[in-house]
């Protein structure tokens, strides 16, 4: 609606000489429509939707309060604003037009230059409105394509690690992905938000940051690590979590606390701070079961590759010592969704 000549008024009267002097008031600013009856009434409106409602209180069939309240009680015809024309002059009826949600009150017999006046208060009212909603509506776009761009270049950034950890080693980014994957939808099936799950797959993207701090001839060693080696490889997840740490920004926040607590088992004899149980964070507790299958599924430098079967059932051995024990069946119950993601990112 751009202009009161633009608006549609319903007049809603049983009474000829009524509805004469409301056209003959209002016909050469506003389009107009009449009714004869409640049913009538509610029938052009659900028809028409005009952007206000001249509404007689008496009237054969339904009463204006009767029809008022079923318009009220409709989601597509609730706004429009109703007011009241009648003979009724009592506060009692006043009250209770205004309680059932009409915006005025006119009392018969009408002033003429009173009516044109309310009614034109009452539609510059709701296109005011109407242009506050739009205003409103176009920044809630403009919020949500900014969050969009911001996402979108998360993600970028995101790619572009991965593109450097393949340049380290070609298996680790897609290894990121899969991990992504696992835990998006093992969120999902442990009950997690959508918007809990998106921040949960991009923060477990950054869970093995800290191996930026363990040499080469450590990390990629091909033999089985000495326990020295052991030690200084566990650092990366005290050194991931400094990397990470400081930042206000929830996905940041998050990615902290996995890269520190994915290595952390259930019965306390995890690493770097030995948490038992539900003290471990759930997206660490989350991680820990999807990294342990994806290293098991995986062919590394110090071993063979297992089939998903097989270390499947060796997420079920551990559950409740190494994993969460809900967690670890709900994952087991994913197999064929798990399946799909190990083919499409082999």
């Amino acid at each position: 609606m751009n202009a009161l000549g633009s608006c549609k008024i319903l007049i809603a009267d049983d009474t000829k000489t009524n509805i004469d002097v409301l056209i003959q008031a209002l016909r050469n600013d506003y389009k107009l429509g009449v009714a004869l009856n409640g049913s009538k009434a509610i029938e052009y409106v659900r028809a028409n939707h005009p952007d206000l409602i001249l509404l007689d209180i008496l009237m054969p069939g339904m009463s204006g309060f009767e029809v008022c309240q079923e318009l009220k009680q409709d989601p597509e015809t609730r706004d429009i604003p109703i007011i009241f024309i009648t003979a009724m002059d009592s506060s009692g009826h006043k009250t209770k037009g205004f309680e059932m949600g009409a915006v005025d009150y006119i009392t018969k017999p009408f002033d003429i230059t009173e009516v044109k006046a309310r009614v034109k208060t009452h539609l510059s009212l709701k296109i005011a409105q109407e242009a506050m909603r739009n205003q409103n509506a176009i920044l809630e776009q403009k919020v949500m394509e900014r969050t969009r761009e911001i996402e979108d270049a998360q993600m970028e950034i995101l790619d572009r690690l991965e593109k450097a950890a393949e340049f380290r080693d070609e298996k680790t980014g897609s290894h990121i992905r899969r991990i992504s994957r696992y835990c998006r939808l093992l969120g999902k099936v442990a009950g997690l938000s959508p918007e809990v799950c998106n921040l949960l797959g991009l923060a477990s993207t950054m869970h093995d940051v800290g191996k930026i701090g363990v040499s080469d001839s450590i990390l990629l060693k091909p033999g089985k690590l000495t326990s020295e080696e052991r030690q200084i490889m566990e650092t990366h997840t005290t050194i991931g979590a400094k990397l990470l740490s400081g930042s206000e920004h929830p996905f940041l926040q998050a990615a902290e606390i996995i890269a520190l607590t994915h290595h952390e088992r259930w019965d306390g004899t995890g690493y770097p701070q030995g948490l038992k149980g539900e003290d471990i964070s759930l997206f660490g507790r989350i991680v820990c079961i999807c990294d342990v299958f994806d290293a098991l599924i995986s062919e590394r430098p110090y071993k063979a590759s297992w089939s998903v079967e097989k270390t499947l059932e060796r997420i079920s051995a551990g559950s409740g010592t190494a994993f969460d024990p809900r967690l670890a069946e709900l994952f087991a119950d994913m197999e064929p969704e798990l399946r799909k993601i190990v083919e499409e990112l082999k």
